[in-house]
């Protein structure tokens, strides 16, 4: 569907009115401050209400233990989700592989202090690696009501689908994961007997694997059964809406997906709206555009408004490590302003000008740690891509910038990672291939990096 088609049947107006009978407040016009009131609530395939703004639990805060281990932060923790609750946010989205395997019960522990109407909790069977089998996969399971403190889960999803592992393809992968072994014969069984209320996957890559599971659930509706998915949770942001496969030929645009599933009346669960972080760190010519259109919102604030304005999302998950995160997305959600023609057509441009920029797609979900030999991956490609968004990488040494820009990166560079912990460190093993969903080709972006990196220490010139 064009944007035009789109705001021909969900127009600014319809978006607005949709805004105004979930929250029973008219939205504000869009620049206009406001404080928290109101979250935008949408409805499940159960009708239930869910807070349009989601709690993403990849990234809760993290302090130092008695040993000198980083452990997350249980106190920090508890104080964010109790602003959270309090402020509307109801859905709150973890994994068994989140935070090094600490996440459900960090969340667990902070929800259990509040009734259990106050929340919902969306967890998955993060099967990825390893042990395929159905007896392993039910005791991942089993563990996270354990871990959530729990007798039920509300939202519960396959998690990762679409991508491959070694030298086997995404759909074997799929029938290996899920349906071969009876585990999503198991799941349903369960749903059935109301252990989990809504059944869904997370979808990464390989839209024959999106297909085929789409193709199931038709197959369920029109032989008179529930639907097989109540929800399914797709990466979509302004970029990835229509330069998804312009970013990679591997990927799927969300244009596409949103769609399918939006005409199924299938909720929308949004993952990455701010592409790891980095639409909240736009290049200064992209900021600056935005900035003079609406100096009151902060950059973060449209991409959420432009995932939020569709009326088939259901939720939009952000992974707020801080106070101040939290903060700027309440006043986001409390109410939302639907996004009109015309800033869609800003993003638009924005998006086809970001995809030509050299950054590496890294969306920090730090899938594909820890490394082997050391290497902060994440932390190369962070520290890379914000050189890159504040205009300190040049080429040429002709360049009027190259010293104060290789002064910049080399600095930065120094007291942001660890030196054996830098790209040079980096052997080309391969073993965060088929952990990374955004399948960048990690070892190949190390070697780029690192050869830029050598260049600029060659130059004997002082810093």
């Amino acid at each position: 569907m064009e944007r035009r088609d789109f705001f021909k049947l969900f127009g600014a107006g319809a978006a607005t009115a949709a805004v105004a009978a979930c929250t029973g407040k008219k939205p504000e016009a869009a620049g206009r401050k406001k404080e928290p009131g109101s979250m935008t609530l949408r409805k499940s395939a159960l009708g239930d209400d869910v807070s349009l703004l989601g709690y993403g639990c990849m990234r809760w805060p993290t302090t130092t233990d008695d040993q000198g281990q980083t452990v997350i932060d249980q106190e920090q923790v508890n104080e964010l989700v109790d602003y959270a609750i309090e402020h509307g946010i109801t859905y709150f989205d973890t994994a068994p592989v989140y935070g090094q395997g600490a996440s459900e019960r960090v969340t667990g522990i902070a929800l259990k202090r509040h009734p259990r109407s106050a929340f919902t909790i969306a967890t998955k069977l993060s099967n990825q690696r390893g042990d395929w089998s159905k007896e392993a996969a039910l005791k991942m399971y089993r563990n996270s009501f354990e871990q959530l403190q729990v007798d039920y889960l509300d939202y519960y999803l396959l998690h990762s689908v679409g991508g491959s592992s070694g030298e086997t393809g995404s759909m074997e992968v799929l029938q290996k994961r899920f349906f071969d072994n009876g585990v999503l014969d198991f799941l349903l069984k369960e749903r059935e007997a109301g252990r989990i209320r809504h059944l869904g996957f997370s979808f990464h890559g390989d839209q024959q694997v999106f297909d085929y599971l789409l193709q199931r659930h038709d197959e369920a509706v029109a032989a008179g059964q529930r639907p097989l998915w109540d929800f399914v949770q797709i990466q979509m942001n302004y970029v990835d809406w229509k330069m998804a496969q312009v970013r990679s030929q591997r990927e799927v645009n969300a244009e596409y997906l949103y769609h399918e599933l939006e005409r199924r009346g299938i909720g929308v669960v949004i993952m990455e709206p701010l592409l790891g972080g980095r639409l909240a760190n736009l290049p200064q010519h992209a900021a600056d555009q935005l900035l003079q259109r609406d100096p009151g919102s902060s950059l973060a604030s449209w991409a959420f408004r432009f995932c939020g304005t569709f009326p088939g999302v259901l939720c939009v998950l952000s992974g707020m490590t801080y106070k101040e995160h939290l903060e700027d997305n309440l006043k986001t959600f409390c109410p939302l302003d639907p996004l009109t023609e015309e800033d869609i057509a800003l993003l638009e441009k924005i998006a086809e000008d970001y995809v030509n920029h050299p950054v590496v797609p890294c969306t920090d979900c730090k899938y594909c740690m820890p490394c082997p030999y050391g290497v902060d991956i994440p932390g190369v490609f962070a520290h890379y891509n914000k050189c890159v968004n504040e205009a300190l990488i040049e080429e040429d040494r002709q360049d009027p910038g190259y010293r104060k820009a290789r002064r910049a990166y080399l600095v930065s560079l120094g007291r942001n990672l660890d030196k054996l912990r830098q790209a040079d460190h980096c052997i080309g093993c391969g073993q965060c291939l088929d952990a990374c969903p955004q399948r960048i080709r990690i070892p190949g972006q190390m070697r780029r990096i690192e050869a830029y990196t050598e260049n600029l220490l060659r130059d004997t010139s002082p810093l």
